[in-house]
């Protein structure tokens, strides 16, 4: 049976947000279940060690998703806003005690270049398919000196774009651009976008990496 097209990206998210069962399809991958049931639960043990742990002082969390990382943040005395482009996420983070807003990261973002952290969950840093654009907007919301803590896919992975669609009761959503960004590829990134790699750990099959601004601007030391 042919499916029916399109549906809209946001909207197949919020349904899976919702409970309904979403897959995530790419020419690269297959296709893969979204995992929407880990991020509406709480935080697990290799969420806490290696993505909450880097986070000690005020957080951006870009594509909070429904909040348990900012949830969980909050609960910890941390200042942290979590920002997503689904307004059912927001709602979501917002109603487990999180601050969220509706946000595109490229867009307009409270306290630019004051951030002491800038946390990419859950291979968010493939958000709109040129990990190095991100990370430089990262850089751009950052103080000096900040992080990015960033989840990556695991060695062997390097650099994959794909056009992802979603499909979600046999509707297939539009494409949209995403990258998969290797623990092996991190470093290269890191240095193409003027971060610094400061550490690069794994547990229980995640891997996350911290890059940081550096202290002085490359560009006018002498």
């Amino acid at each position: 049976m042919k499916e029916r097209l399109e549906l809209c990206p946001h909207a197949a998210f919020n349904a899976a947000l919702g409970g309904e069962r979403c897959e995530v399809v790419t020419a690269s991958e297959g296709v893969t279940q979204l995992p929407a049931g880990r991020w509406l639960g709480p935080p697990d043990l290799t969420d806490q060690r290696l993505l909450l742990s880097r986070c000690d002082g005020p957080t951006l969390d870009v594509g909070c998703g429904p909040g348990r990382l900012s949830a969980a943040l909050v609960a910890r005395g941390t200042v942290v806003m979590g920002i997503d482009v689904s307004d059912v996420a927001v709602m979501q983070a917002i109603d487990r005690g999180a601050t969220a807003l509706r946000r595109d990261v490229f867009g307009p973002v409270p306290a630019l270049g004051r951030w002491h952290h800038v946390l990419l969950a859950d291979g968010n840093v493939g958000i709109g398919g040129d990990p190095v654009r991100l990370l430089r907007r990262s850089v751009e919301l950052l103080r000096k000196g900040g992080t990015v803590v960033v989840e990556l896919s695991a060695p062997g992975t390097g650099l994959r774009r794909d056009r992802i669609r979603l499909r979600v009761q046999g509707r297939m959503s539009a494409p949209f651009d995403w990258a998969s960004v290797g623990a092996d590829v991190v470093g290269s990134l890191a240095d193409e976008s003027g971060l610094e790699l400061l550490r690069l750990d794994e547990l229980a099959g995640r891997w996350v990496a911290v890059l940081r601004r550096p202290l002085a601007d490359p560009a006018v030391q002498s």
